[in-house]
């Protein structure tokens, strides 16, 4: 599973994250809207906190 983390979380929450052997973590923060959309389509999953806007744009462009 593809992963990915656009807004900033504690090591802890990336250590649960990144110790299941078959998850591929990556960390991006600050994206654009624009290119959250571009990048979205590429995982499986999307871990945000309180500073991404998660869009229905951005739901549209995610993997179906």
């Amino acid at each position: 599973m593809k992963i990915l983390v656009s807004d900033k979380l504690a090591n802890e929450g990336l250590d649960i994250l990144t110790s299941e052997k078959d998850f591929q973590v990556d960390v991006n923060t600050g994206l654009k809207p624009e290119e959250l959309i571009k990048a979205i389509g590429d995982y499986d999953a999307l871990v945000v906190r309180s500073g991404t806007k998660v869009t229905k744009e951005i739901i549209q462009a995610a993997r179906k």
